[in-house]
């Protein structure tokens, strides 16, 4: 087989990289302890999230001559870092799981790299699951953890073409999409010659935190407690990846099943609704349990005044809808998309508050993953407009689905397929007989079979004997 033409699923090759190396900021820095906030610190968020970005060999890059990314990028770094310190910093842990940054300007972990292999090679659509990206993206030995690890880990591979991917893991406790773009965006400035980031970093982190004495007065059903009693948090074996686009013509396909009265709905809630009843049918819970979508919605507007322009924490709700699966399953679309809607509504101001005091409260726990399924759009984020001199992103975005626990969440990754329509890709995570029938319920909503919305035949989604 031509290795140009086969997909790159199939795709293998060689990287050869460079011993791990830590990258301070390019002047001193200054020596101190900053408290994340009560959002930053949940157990939800304390883990590493990857990001990757693919770059084409089209650059009229020249300032110094000098064409190699790896050089490039290590000096912005040092130099972005000098703004953005605290990512050079090391997380420590204080009294009431309190995170704080311990300013140490040790730097961010950096891998050079090189592979054998050309941008051409991934195929003609570049979407999650990427292949060989663990080679892409290193797990440098002891660099993972949330306490006294390096905060970033930055590896930039050369291709053979002369493109090149830039692929990043961050302790997500830091940044949420928002603040991380803002970083990348920095280190793309300092790379084609800026002496200053055009937006500077705010830290600000005291605006996210509980109030004094801490009151919860919202509703907060994305951290009840719920008992995983039929072992429905879905097996780690088996699971396959796969990726869907949501174009013009598929969203207005899904769109057919709307009720009048909600025809103003997003292509986010609409997309929301769709998947979480087609992912609900593939895991056949029980028709009575209750299941729920978590919908990540950023808060910065919803301040007054609104968040600083710099602010990179995590500023973002995770509010979550609600139901049995029996009544998911056999209601018509616009059921779930009610509830999707309502969920997405219930973030304000106060409701942020309210999460911090729960924190704080609760001794911050995780939110719900037992029948959950948790959705991030990404499509605003700009990780594909992030340009380090060799032009913008061929792709930018998640490096997968399934953020810590694979299977639970998706992202929407705004995505231009070889025809040139531009969409949404979302990569979804199932065991293999789940994916089966949700590939099957998800064709036959986009060829307008409304077998969803009659569910006359419940059969499919009961348990499995």
């Amino acid at each position: 087989m031509d290795p140009i033409k086969q997909s790159s699923s199939q795709l293998v090759f060689t990287v050869r990289r460079q011993k791990a190396e830590l990258i301070a900021p390019a002047k001193p820095t200054p020596r101190e302890t900053k408290f994340l906030t009560d959002i930053d610190d949940q157990e939800g968020l304390r883990f590493q999230i990857p990001v990757i970005n693919f770059y084409r060999n089209d650059s009229d890059y020249s300032t110094g001559g000098n064409h190699d990314p790896v050089k490039v990028i290590k000096k912005a770094i040092a130099e972005t870092l000098v703004f953005y310190y605290p990512f050079a910093g090391r997380l420590r842990e204080g009294n009431g799981r309190k995170l704080m940054v311990d300013c140490t300007g040790e730097g961010v972990m950096f891998v050079e790299a090189d592979a054998d292999v050309t941008l051409e090679q991934f195929g003609d659509e570049l979407q999650p699951p990427f292949p060989c990206l663990e080679e892409l993206l290193y797990d440098v030995p002891g660099s993972a953890g949330v306490l006294n690890c390096p905060l970033l880990l930055i590896q930039v591979t050369r291709l053979k073409c002369g493109g090149f991917i830039f692929a990043l893991r961050l302790n997500h406790t830091m940044s949420d999409a928002a603040g991380l773009v803002q970083f990348m965006t920095a280190v793309g400035e300092m790379a084609r010659g800026a002496s200053v980031p055009s937006t500077l970093p705010v830290w600000c982190r005291e605006l996210l935190n509980s109030r004094n004495p801490p009151r919860v007065t919202c509703t907060h059903h994305e951290y009840d407690e719920v008992p995983d009693t039929k072992g429905t948090i879905i097996p780690l074996d088996d699971m396959v990846h796969k990726s869907f686009f949501f174009g013009p013509s598929e969203v207005s396909a899904l769109r057919r099943f709307i009720p009048p009265h909600l025809r103003k709905s997003s292509t986010f809630e609409l997309l929301t609704s769709v998947l979480w009843r087609c992912r609900t049918i593939s895991l056949k819970p029980d028709p009575e349990e209750e299941v729920r979508v978590l919908c990540i919605v950023n808060a910065r507007s919803k301040f007054n005044p609104p968040l600083p322009n710099g602010f990179y924490g995590n500023a973002f709700a995770f509010p979550v809808a609600v139901t049995t699966a029996a009544k998911l399953c056999k209601n018509p679309l616009g059921y779930a998309l009610e509830l999707v809607k309502k969920a997405k509504s219930d973030v304000t101001e106060e409701y942020m508050k309210s999460v911090a005091d729960l924190m704080v409260m609760k001794g911050r726990p995780h939110f719900t993953v037992v029948r959950t399924y948790l959705v991030s759009d990404v499509t605003r984020a700009g990780f594909g407009e992030v340009d380090f001199g060799w032009g913008k992103a061929v792709y930018g975005g998640p490096a997968k689905g399934g953020g810590a626990i694979p299977g639970v969440a998706s992202f929407y990754i705004p995505f231009k397929n070889k025809n040139g329509e531009n969409g949404i890709v979302v990569p979804v995570c199932l065991p293999a007989f789940a994916m089966e029938i949700f590939v099957r319920e998800l064709d036959g909503m986009l060829k307008g079979e409304d077998q969803l919305g009659k569910c006359t035949n419940y059969a499919i989604i009961k348990p499995a004997l």
